[in-house]
């Protein structure tokens, strides 16, 4: 089988099972004449169990406006807030505490983002973990 050339890979993150045609995919993937509607569908299949959660994704658009699409696990930010039970972080990182987390969901967390992460092993991820919600404002206690 001939090797697809690829035309453009687009990034774009969506909350689960959430995704329309509307902005911010139709504008993202409109330009590329891929059909909206076959990803909106396939991606909200395959993101319906993680619902509430904003998952990105990698869309590889191909010569012949086919696809293919990855997920990713979500980001950081998102998961420390969840964790810490927070709408947002702080305002002024550094100066103010917003909330905490504990050890336990730091390791947590770590172990869900290890995929994603530049990291060997779950020390390091776990520092990089830290290092996000620190400058978020949240504490690990």
């Amino acid at each position: 089988m001939a090797q697809k050339n690829v035309v453009a890979v687009v990034k774009i993150q969506i909350e689960a099972g959430k995704a329309s045609p509307a902005p911010p995919v139709g504008t993202a993937l409109g330009p590329h004449g891929i059909a909206i509607m076959d990803f909106v569908k396939a991606y909200n299949a395959q993101t319906e169990s993680q619902a509430g959660t904003v998952v990105p994704t990698e869309i590889t658009i191909y010569e012949d406006r086919s696809f293919d699409f990855i997920l990713k696990t979500p980001p950081t930010a998102v998961l420390v807030r969840q964790k810490a039970g927070l709408d947002k972080a702080a305002n002024n990182p550094g100066a103010e505490t917003a909330g905490s987390i504990t050890e336990a969901d730091l390791e947590e967390i770590a172990q869900i983002k290890m995929p994603d992460l530049n990291a060997y092993d779950i020390e390091a991820a776990k520092l990089q973990v830290r290092g996000t919600a620190r400058s978020m404002g949240i504490e690990v206690v």
